[in-house]
Order: structure tokens, then C-alpha cells, then sequence
């Protein structure tokens, strides 16, 4: 990982160090209480050492965004932190203010400072070169109060905004553990891979998946796409299924209809190496019926079919590596849940190299409880597709810019 500095290339002990972490949580809306911690726990991992190593660490951090109904405070967090650490944080709630900067100021080794919500700041949602970020009001006012910059924000990795690419450009900066492990596993198993090579790839975001599909087949990576989700159904119909026009008219409303056109494409390029669904599950009466993709009726589709299961399964069991992103259906549903649950199952039961690209499918996976029998589990979604399509995330680029 010689591109960009890590921890271990500064001697960090009496000195102010602004780490970026991604620790957004699922919040309940009507009580307010942080429903999954998971993203604390493992960004623990890097707050203990800088703070283990006698650095005075200061937090930065997003929760959700604008909007939405958990856009809120650090508050809790930084409790909840309190709790993973077993050490005190303290938490201010704002960014930059004089009451911010005085508590930096007076952080003593060993002690760690959690700043507000970083979304909170107008200039953080807008997407700009580390260099204009550089000139935004957060950067400018923080960092004559810090020696340097960590970046474990993966998950945020492939954004461009002033809180993870804004202090490389002036603050000697590096990778923290949970970027560091991300970046090295992802990159060494895409840089080895083994044949057969299986991409499971399903979800609602079938851009994202799309160009996946193409740079891993153009680049030989992959011997097999196993599709699912909407990214199965506009497969489907890119193949000339006709998958009913409820379906149809959602991939449609979705702002998807030309990822067909590129989907149609991919099948004429590569041909049976493109993999959909044999069946689907549709919600019949309130039941779910598994339908074969000739008789898909005017249905909204929510799942895999059993024998796309069975099918996809035995592809994954025969693979060497295996890359996964998406659920296969409506999850959340125990009746279409199967599709997901099953695929995972196989993917753990597998003696290749199993690789969970975050998002929903890591969610379902922690779920059934089988996170550690995976090779390796990503903590973002976003970021771990943008890598299997790929293309260079802003963070990374930039930690490598502050080494150069």
C-alpha cells in the first residue's frame, strides 16, 4: 500500500489528529435511538489505536442527510462510542465554531473530541476537487488546529466533499485501518482473481451493476453475471422476456429504461456469460407463487424463482471467487426472502473466495449471522461497486495526491 501513507508512516503521539469516519447509523424515528451500532464498533478499531498512541483525536462524521427523517445530532453517538471504547468522548455540537476550536485546543493525549454532524454544514453536499474543498470554511477553519488527517470513511470513499478530500491538500494525510484492510483486500482480490470467477449481482441500483457487468467481462474477470432484483428484471426483459408491464413501467418510473438498451447489449457482446432469472416470485392472493419467465403474469415481481436459486447456487458452489452486491428480492419479506437468504447461504457453505460488496446484501448477511464465514465483508456499498466497476475513488485519489 505504498501509494498513500497509514498510520504507522507518523508519529502521531501528542498530536491533534482529525479523523474522518463513516459510523451513519439507522436511527428510530420516533424514538430517536441508534438501531444498529455495527459501523461504530468497527471504526472503533482505528479511533482506540490514534488514541492507544497518545494522539489527541478529534472525530469528524456524517449522520444521513438533509431531508430525511434521521438527519440529526452526534449526540448519541458519541454515548454509544463512549460505551465500544470504554473511553470518554466528548462531543460538541458544532463544527468550526470558536466553542469547537477552543475544545481541539485544549484535547489533552489519549483524549478524543467528537465535532456535529458534518451534513450539517451547507458546503459538505456539494461534490468539488480537493482543491476547492480545500477552500471551504471547514477546512480553513480546522486545520490550523491539527497535525494530520486520517480518512477511514470507506464507505464515503467514493465522494468528493470537503470533510474527506478537503484536508489532504495541505495536512500530511493517511489511510486509517478499516480504509487501509478495505482497499488491500478489494484490490488483491480483484488483482488474483481465480476461475470460474461468479458476479451475483442484484439490488435497486442497476446502474451501478450495469457497469460492473461491463468492465468485468471486457477485462475477463468474470466467467459468469448472476442476476437479480431489478438489475435480473431489466436483464430479463433486455433479453426479450416479457416480464409485464407493472414491471415494466417500475423500471420505467425508476428512470431505468435505458439501462435495458445497455443490458441488450451486454447479451449480444458476451452472450450466455449474462445469467437471469429461469423463474420469478410474484405475490399472488397474498401468497408467493413462483413463476417460470415465459408465464410471468402482470405481477410486480419480488423475488428469484426456486429454480433460479437452485441454478445460481450451483454456480456459486462451483466458483472459486465470488463477488456479491444487491439482494435478490424484497428481503425484508419473509416470503421473499428466500431468494437472498439461499443465495448467501451458498455463498457461506462455498470453499472459493467469498467477497460481500456492504449495502443491503451486508445487512442480510449480518442478519442470518453469516458475516464470518464470508472471506471478507465490506462496510461500503457504494464504494466496494465503484472499485468492481473500475472506477477510482475521489478519497483514495486524493490520500495518494497528499503522499506524492
Amino acid at each position: 500500500m505504498a501509494e498513500f501513507n497509514t498510520i504507522d508512516d507518523f508519529d502521531i503521539e501528542n498530536k491533534t489528529v482529525l479523523v474522518r469516519v463513516d459510523i451513519n447509523a439507522p436511527v428510530d424515528p420516533s424514538s430517536g435511538f441508534i438501531l444498529d451500532d455495527t459501523r461504530l464498533k468497527l471504526h472503533a478499531r482505528t479511533i482506540k489505536e490514534l488514541s492507544n498512541k497518545g494522539a489527541k483525536v478529534v472525530i469528524l462524521a456524517h449522520q444521513s442527510r438533509p431531508g430525511k427523517k434521521d438527519f440529526t445530532t452526534l449526540s448519541q453517538h458519541a454515548d454509544a462510542l463512549s460505551d465500544i471504547l470504554n473511553i470518554r468522548v466528548k462531543y460538541i455540537d458544532s463544527l468550526f465554531s470558536n466553542a469547537a476550536k477552543e475544545a481541539i485546543h485544549n484535547l489533552k493525549p489519549h483524549e478524543i473530541l467528537l465535532l456535529e454532524n458534518a451534513r450539517f454544514f451547507s458546503e459538505e453536499s456539494l461534490s468539488r476537487t480537493p482543491e476547492e474543498q480545500s477552500k471551504t470554511l471547514l477546512v480553513r477553519h480546522l486545520s490550523p488546529y491539527i497535525d494530520y488527517f486520517v480518512n477511514d470513511a470507506f464507505a464515503a470513499a467514493h465522494r468528493s466533499q470537503a470533510s474527506l478530500v478537503g484536508f489532504t491538500v495541505n495536512t500530511p494525510s493517511a489511510a486509517g485501518r478499516i480504509m487501509e484492510e478495505e482497499l488491500t483486500v478489494i484490490q488483491s482480490a480483484l488483482d488474483n482473481v481465480e476461475h470460474p470467477c461468479v458476479f451475483l449481482l442484484g439490488g435497486m441500483k442497476p446502474e451501478d451493476s450495469i457497469e460492473v457487468m461491463e468492465n468485468v467481462l471486457s477485462n475477463g474477470t468474470a466467467d459468469s453475471i448472476l442476476t437479480t432484483g431489478i438489475v435480473g428484471n431489466i436483464v430479463l426483459w433486455a433479453a426479450g422476456v416479457d416480464i409485464g408491464q407493472v414491471n415494466k413501467d417500475f423500471i420505467a418510473g425508476r428512470g431505468y429504461e435505458d439501462m435495458v438498451e445497455k443490458a441488450r447489449e451486454l447479451i449480444e457482446r458476451f452472450g450466455d456469460k449474462v445469467k437471469y432469472p429461469l423463474d420469478v416470485a410474484c405475490e399472488i392472493d397474498g401468497e408467493r407463487v413462483d413463476i417460470d419467465n415465459d408465464k410471468i403474469p402482470n405481477e410486480a415481481i419480488f423475488d428469484i424463482g426456486v429454480k433460479t436459486i437452485a441454478f445460481y447456487a450451483k454456480e456459486i458452489r462451483e466458483a472459486k471467487y465470488i463477488f456479491a452486491n444487491g439482494p435478490a428480492g424484497v428481503f425484508e419479506d419473509p416470503k421473499f426472502a428466500m431468494g437472498t437468504e439461499d443465495l448467501i447461504n451458498a455463498m457461506a457453505n462455498s470453499t472459493g473466495f467469498s467477497l460481500i460488496g456492504g449495502g443491503h446484501i451486508a445487512a442480510a448477511t449480518a442478519g442470518l449471522g453469516l458475516e464470518d464465514q464470508m472471506s471478507h465483508l465490506s462496510s461500503g456499498g457504494g464504494a466496494c461497486i465503484s472499485m468492481l466497476a473500475g472506477k477510482k475513488l475521489a478519497a483514495v485519489e486524493a490520500l495518494k495526491n497528499s503522499k506524492k
